[in-house]
């Protein structure tokens, strides 16, 4: 069984106990007048049943991020590129001129994913620009 199902069904199981938790922490509190009777229901189903919902969406959210089992054999795999070929040529290149957004006050690489794509980003010239954090144009 792959990875990613065991912490999907992990997730969703410590998710729904957690609920269930909650459910008898709300229920036990909820017959309880005074603040010091309902310490008890907060101590030992509320708390620990928020913990096990966080606990629960973490997995989920761990299980969805984990990449995609490969393909099983006898099934096409997917198009990939090789190792060591070519870069896209419409692709960025680090070597140029610094760029900035009109109105910016950081100064990029031209690879920079802030300004990569970005038609209207236009030379930095002589402007007294901050690195972008992001692609470090410059040692600070």
């Amino acid at each position: 069984m792959p990875t990613s199902r065991i912490l999907l069904w992990a997730g969703l199981a410590a998710a729904a106990g957690g609920a269930v938790l909650c459910v008898l922490g709300w229920y036990g509190i909820s017959g309880e007048r005074f603040a010091e009777r309902q310490l008890p229901y907060l101590a030992s189903c509320t708390v620990p049943g928020a913990a096990l919902i966080v606990a629960g969406a973490v997995l989920v959210a761990t299980a969805y991020a984990l990449p995609v089992r490969p393909p099983e054999p006898g099934r096409p795999e997917p198009i990939r590129p090789e190792p060591g070929t070519e870069p896209d040529p419409a692709a960025p290149s680090p070597d140029g001129p610094l760029l900035r957004v009109p109105g910016g006050t950081l100064a990029h690489r031209p690879d920079c994913p802030l300004v990569a794509g970005k038609a209207d980003a236009v030379e930095a010239g002589k402007a007294s620009l901050a690195p972008c954090p992001v692609c470090e144009p410059w040692p600070s």
